[in-house]
């Protein structure tokens, strides 16, 4: 259970907020059918952004417990 605490705490940061408030603001346009081109543009840049730094992350976690 502390487990799920400590995703559910990970979650509350910055760059998780923004992108959950992005993803939301962004599935509302694409619903009313008024996205433009400079917000997908912005929305997929920033996405892009948090998803590579995230997987960076975890690769370096990864490699740091395979020379250990």
């Amino acid at each position: 259970m502390g487990k799920i605490y400590q995703r559910l705490a990970t979650l509350l940061n910055v760059k998780s907020i923004v992108t959950i408030a992005l993803t939301a603001v962004f599935a509302y346009l694409a619903i009313i059918g008024e996205t433009s081109q400079e917000f997908v543009t912005i929305y997929t840049t920033i996405v892009a952004f948090y998803f590579g730094t995230q997987s960076q992350r975890i690769a370096e976690a990864m490699g740091e417990r395979e020379i250990k």
